[in-house]
């Protein structure tokens, strides 16, 4: 490969890397090309980019995107790059579950910060940001019901007294 076509291989990686919060290395050796195509094509699905590149390439592509953590770019690698981390490191978990925990998990980087194989199993765990956000909402309105409750049992409780007000009155 010549060294214009190497430079516009890092350039195009670095740009990819510049709109990602997450990248995962990770090691495909033992994945046929039917595997390796059906995980691109989940992977393409949910919006998250699969590179195989040489190490050297993707090195001085994550250090000239201003990222620490390339040190794990040894041997066959693979880079995931994502936009959400969560989304990602499900897929990529689910996919090793069922294909004799390939690709393997080398770590990766989440918004600039180097992580772990561990911390990746982590990630992969958390509900999705939809779930997360259900749940927000559902933990806010459940106060809010509870008061609205309480004020409608007043107001319906409000006409029954005037009315035993009334009653009393004309009574004295």
């Amino acid at each position: 490969m010549k060294r214009t076509e190497k430079e516009q291989l890092v350039n195009e990686l670095k740009e990819q890397i510049s709109g990602a919060k997450a990248l995962y290395y990770t090691d495909f050796t033992g994945l046929n090309v039917k595997r390796m195509t059906d995980l691109r094509r989940k992977l393409r699905k949910a919006g998250v980019q699969y590179v195989v590149i040489k190490n050297t390439l993707a090195l001085r592509a994550v250090n000239e995107s201003g990222l620490v953590g390339g040190a794990r770019l040894k041997g066959p690698t693979g880079i995931i790059i994502a936009k959400d981390p969560v989304d990602a490191a499900k897929i990529l978990s689910d996919f090793a579950k069922a294909n004799d925990q390939r690709p393997a998990v080398k770590g990766g980087m989440l918004d600039g910060a180097s992580i772990d194989t561990e911390q990746v199993k982590r990630l992969a765990a958390m509900p999705s940001r939809e779930q997360m956000l259900a749940e927000l909402g559902a933990g806010l309105q459940a106060p809010l019901s509870a008061m609205l409750g309480a004020m409608n049992g007043l107001l319906s409780m409000l006409p029954a007294a005037l009315d035993a007000l009334k009653t009393q009155r004309e009574g004295a």
